[in-house]
C-alpha cells in the first residue's frame, strides 16, 4: 500500500449530521488531518460546513473525487447510498472512512473491502465504539474472569421515534433501524464473542406503510453455546449498553456506544456477596477513529482486522434478513 504525504487531506462527502456533531471536529483536532474541500449537493449546507470547519472550497460530488490534492474522503451518506459512492471514491484513488453500516449486503461489502485492497487503499468503516478504552477494559477483565466462565452477552441500542421525515424511515435511502441501530449489537458481539457467532432466530418490526424496519431482537450464539441477546430500534426510550452475565457473576456497562468525549463511563460489577461501581477514563473515540484512519492512510498500515469485522457484519446482517419473523406494525 502506498503511503500518502501528511497531513492526509480529506474531503467530506455529504453534509451528515454526525459529521457535523462528532467525526468533522476529531477531524479537525487531529494534526494528522486536514479537511481540504466540502462536497455537498445543497450549496448552502455545503458553505456553512466549510466556514465551520475550515475548508477552502465547496464542490460537487464528482468534481471533488477528480481533485488532485484530496488524499482520502469521509463519506457519511445515507446508508444505501455507500456501495455506489465507496466505490467511485475508490476508483478514483481515494482512502475512504465510510460511515456505518459499509453497506447493506454482505456481497456489497464483499465487493468494495476487495476493490480496496486491489488498489492499496484504506477502506474502514466507521464504527467508532471499538476505539474507547472502556472496552479493552472490559474485554481485559473478562479474560482475568471478572464474571468466570461467560455465559451470555446482551448488547442494547435503542432510540425514541423519529420524525416521518427522517431518512431513517425511508428504505430506499436509510436502511431502517437494523442497518442504523442493529449494528452497534451486532459489532459488539463479534468484539466480545468472536466472529464464530451464528444467527439461531431473529424478530423484524415492520413499518405496513413504508416496509422499514423500526425495531428488532436478534439471538445468536458461538460454537461453545454463549448466547448473544441483541436488542435495537427506534420506537422505545434510550438505551444503550452490554451485558454480560457468567458462571459467578454479572458486569454492566451503560453508555457503551455512545459516550461523549467528557464522560467516565461506569462500570457495575455484580456477585453473590460483592458489588462494586468502576469510575472508568473518559476517552474520545472519534478522535481516536480519526487518528486510526489517517496513520492507516499515511504509514500504510493494515485495516485487516477491521475489514474482516465488517466482512462478518455484513454477512449477520444477511442472515437475519433470511431468517427473522416479521409483523407488521402501524
Amino acid at each position: 500500500m502506498a503511503a500518502a504525504q501528511g497531513p492526509l487531506r480529506v474531503g467530506l462527502l455529504g453534509c451528515a449530521d454526525i459529521a457535523w456533531r462528532r467525526t468533522l471536529p476529531a477531524l479537525a483536532a487531529c494534526p494528522d488531518t486536514e479537511l481540504a474541500a466540502v462536497a455537498s449537493r445543497d450549496e448552502a449546507k455545503g458553505r456553512r460546513f466549510a466556514a465551520a470547519f475550515g475548508a477552502p472550497r465547496v464542490q460537487g460530488y464528482e468534481e471533488m473525487l477528480a481533485a488532485r490534492d484530496i488524499d482520502a474522503v469521509y463519506l457519511p451518506l445515507p446508508a444505501m447510498m455507500h456501495a455506489h459512492w465507496v466505490a467511485k471514491a475508490l476508483r478514483a484513488g481515494k482512502h475512504v472512512l465510510a460511515e456505518k453500516p459499509l453497506t447493506g449486503d454482505a456481497k456489497n461489502t464483499d465487493e468494495l473491502l476487495a476493490l480496496a485492497d486491489s488498489r492499496g487503499l484504506v477502506l474502514l468503516e466507521n464504527v467508532v465504539f471499538p476505539h474507547h478504552s472502556q472496552h479493552a477494559r472490559v474485554r481485559h477483565m473478562l479474560a482475568g474472569g471478572a464474571v468466570g466462565e461467560l455465559k451470555d452477552f446482551t448488547g442494547v441500542f435503542t432510540i425514541p421515534p423519529l420524525s416521518d421525515e427522517n431518512m431513517r424511515y425511508d428504505p430506499d435511502i436509510g436502511g431502517g433501524a437494523l442497518l442504523d441501530m442493529g449494528v452497534y449489537p451486532i459489532r459488539a458481539a463479534l468484539y466480545y464473542l468472536g466472529p464464530a457467532l451464528d444467527v439461531l432466530h431473529a424478530v423484524l418490526r415492520i413499518r405496513a406503510r413504508t416496509g422499514v424496519v423500526v425495531s428488532g431482537r436478534i439471538l445468536a450464539c458461538t460454537p461453545e453455546g454463549v448466547t448473544a441477546d441483541l436488542v435495537f430500534g427506534m420506537e422505545h426510550s434510550y438505551r444503550t449498553g452490554c451485558a454480560f452475565a457468567g458462571s459467578s457473576g454479572l458486569m454492566l456497562l451503560d453508555r457503551a456506544f455512545t459516550p461523549p468525549p467528557p464522560l467516565q463511563p461506569v462500570l457495575r460489577l455484580e456477585r453473590q456477596d460483592h458489588r462494586e461501581e468502576i469510575t472508568l477514563p473518559a476517552d474520545d473515540q472519534f478522535g481516536n477513529i480519526v487518528r486510526h484512519f489517517a496513520h492507516a492512510a499515511l504509514t500504510g498500515s493494515s485495516v485487516h482486522d477491521q475489514s474482516e469485522m465488517s466482512r462478518r457484519q455484513a454477512r449477520i446482517i444477511d442472515d437475519v434478513k433470511r431468517v427473522a419473523v416479521r409483523i407488521e406494525v402501524p
